[in-house]
């Protein structure tokens, strides 16, 4: 014990080795490496990073509840797949969460913060003007957009769950933005949204943040 009635500690690691491990994993599941439903061989994966099971155990916990993963008894760890009905909440709750977040902006940020989402939006129709529209650019830019207007918004409960929702949506196979011609309906959806927001219209954001996940909600379900 040191002079000052304080125990002395060694300094913590950066991080433990599960939650590395649990980064590495979650890296391969959001990048499709790992696909929705496959079973997770603990033991291979085990082998090809140089752990025990102790650590795999512990990161396969962790990502179980974020909803990545999905335990099942006497059969092991699987990536979570979404099924229909876990789409169809999963955009009920953002529509909700994410409206309201909207009208709250509108009304209570700077100008300055309002000038950034327009800049963001930006980076949407630059994603669409490029010869080949890049998807992968127009996912990242729209993720980018939608988590600001959160950040802004200033609820760290409503962020939290908003981004934990979000994260869950990269697991699903019929994404709307894969559905032919969505991409550019997105967009223009966007710019309504944009519009409204400079305009500090409360009532017109809600209702067209709203619309724009139903919209969503369609895509996926012509797309599947």
């Amino acid at each position: 014990m040191s002079a000052a009635g304080s125990f002395d500690h060694a300094p913590l690691a950066a991080s433990a080795l599960y939650e590395q491990v649990a980064d590495r994993l979650r890296q391969q599941i959001l990048a499709r490496e790992l696909e929705p439903g496959s079973w997770i061989d603990e033991l291979k994966l085990c082998a090809e990073l140089g752990i025990s099971r102790t650590p795999m155990r512990e990161a396969l916990k962790v990502l179980a509840s974020e909803g990545l993963v999905t335990m099942k008894l006497r059969r092991g760890a699987y990536v979570t797949e979404m099924s229909e009905r876990d789409v169809r909440e999963a955009y009920q709750l953002l529509s909700l969460l994410e409206s309201d977040a909207a009208a709250e902006v509108a009304v209570r940020a700077t100008d300055a913060e309002l000038q950034e989402l327009g800049e963001l939006h930006q980076a949407l129709e630059e994603a669409l003007q490029e010869p080949t529209p890049s998807r992968d650019a127009f996912f990242a830019a729209n993720e980018r957009f939608h988590l600001r207007v959160l950040e802004i918004d200033g609820n760290r409960w409503r962020l939290q769950i908003v981004g934990d929702l979000r994260r869950l949506m990269k697991l699903n196979r019929h994404h709307s933005l894969f559905r032919e011609g969505r991409l550019a309906e997105s967009l223009e959806e966007h710019r309504a949204i944009v519009k409204a927001l400079l305009s500090r219209d409360a009532t017109a954001c809600r209702a067209l943040v709203k619309a724009h996940f139903c919209n969503g909600l369609s895509a996926t379900q012509t797309a599947s």
